[in-house]
């Protein structure tokens, strides 16, 4: 299995060996400049792979921060393998105009470099990134844990983008719809560790072995074989990031 999205970076040192001793591959995403610099060191390791980027819940960089990231972007480009995690504040609504304009220019060097973005927005957010995404004819996206609209939803599947599904679809409806109406073909699956899950995973460290159980739902609503699906969210997986 691949976690298609996690931040292994903010899993203490014994948590780490734990994660790189259970056998899944983790493309491992970046929330600041020292979050950068953490992911590249872990992505040492053979089954580690880094993207580098700033979390768009949290104030704008400065200029300075944002110079420092990019060329960190550029000095490890055959190192990474995707820009991010990037995007829109939702949950937090700080400096929105700063964070759209921030966007642009991450989509816009992701478009330069020929990588992959990694995006963080939902919801109407969602339909912002669409839109800069669509400027710059950039289409490997990657929408992490998306939530949003039917249009926007339908949009995504017609420009070719990814969706990586996280293990509250085995407990959330809003999650378990998105898997019916999205294809296979554009599906992965992450674990956002070392965000908590609720219900049977309540109480527990995420580790990739959570995504056996989503692997199994979506399985299940898809009514097709596990094997099969396993196979594919792979397969999609090492395309998309040409691993």
């Amino acid at each position: 299995m691949i976690d298609a999205h996690i931040h292994l970076d903010q899993y203490n040192k014994e948590q780490q060996v734990t994660l790189l001793a259970s056998g899944a591959s983790f493309i491992t995403v970046s929330t600041d400049y020292a979050s950068c610099l953490a992911n590249l060191q872990l992505a040492q390791h053979p089954a580690v792979h880094s993207a580098l980027g700033f979390h768009p819940e949290q104030p704008v960089a400065s200029a300075e921060q944002q110079a420092a990231i990019f060329a960190l972007i550029r000095k490890h480009v055959f190192d990474i393998v995707a820009i991010g995690e990037v995007g829109l504040p939702y949950y937090e609504q700080v400096d929105r105009d700063a964070h759209i304009a921030l966007l642009e220019r991450f989509i816009a060097l992701a478009k330069e470099l020929d990588k992959p973005i990694i995006l963080h927005a939902v919801y109407e957010d969602a339909q912002v990134a669409c839109d800069l995404l669509e400027k710059h004819q950039l289409t490997r996206a990657h929408f992490h844990w998306f939530k949003g609209d039917t249009a926007t939803i339908t949009r995504m599947i017609e420009n070719g983008y990814m969706v990586s599904i996280t293990p509250d679809v085995c407990y959330e409806p809003e999650i378990r719809s998105l898997v019916t109406r999205y294809p296979l073909s554009q599906l992965m699956v992450e674990t956002d560790g070392p965000w908590p899950f609720e219900q049977e995973f309540s109480g527990q460290l995420t580790t990739p072995a959570m995504m056996a159980r989503s692997i199994e739902e979506i399985a299940h609503i898809k009514q097709l074989p596990k094997e099969q699906v396993a196979t594919q969210l792979y397969t999609n997986t090492t395309t998309f990031y040409r691993l």
